[in-house]
């Protein structure tokens, strides 16, 4: 079964596998900047919904550039009043390739961390 996860960008959710390039809202990072995106589900061979869980979870994106979406047409009519009104609307975008999706094992804690160094 293929790996994909949930992510919130931008107060909107998309699916995201590994190489997929996705165009969300406009994001204040540069070209080329690394983004961890917040994951809402993680499906593999089960899905993980748990807020614990999900903590553990690393989706990776990089930034692509930044574009301009389609132009839309807003037309204001009223009829037999001689009213028209038209203007044009386009959004500012950026376009993100995901890197990696990744379940981490487990968080060392700060106890864990401590104890390694003094092994080594």
């Amino acid at each position: 079964m293929l790996m994909y996860a949930i992510v919130k960008v931008g107060g909107r959710q998309y699916r995201v596998e590994e190489g997929d390039s996705l165009l969300v809202d406009r994001m204040r990072e540069d070209e080329g900047a690394k983004v961890e995106l917040r994951p809402v589900l993680l499906r593999d061979d089960d899905a993980v919904l748990d807020p614990g869980e999900l903590a553990k979870v690393k989706v990776e994106a990089v930034v692509q550039g930044h574009e301009r979406g389609e132009k839309i047409h807003v037309l204001k009519f009223k009829p037999k009043r001689g009213y028209k009104r038209r203007m044009g609307h386009r959004s500012e975008l950026t376009r993100l390739e995901i890197k990696e999706i990744k379940m981490m094992s487990r968080k060392r804690t700060a106890k864990g961390a401590k104890e390694a160094r003094d092994r080594a």
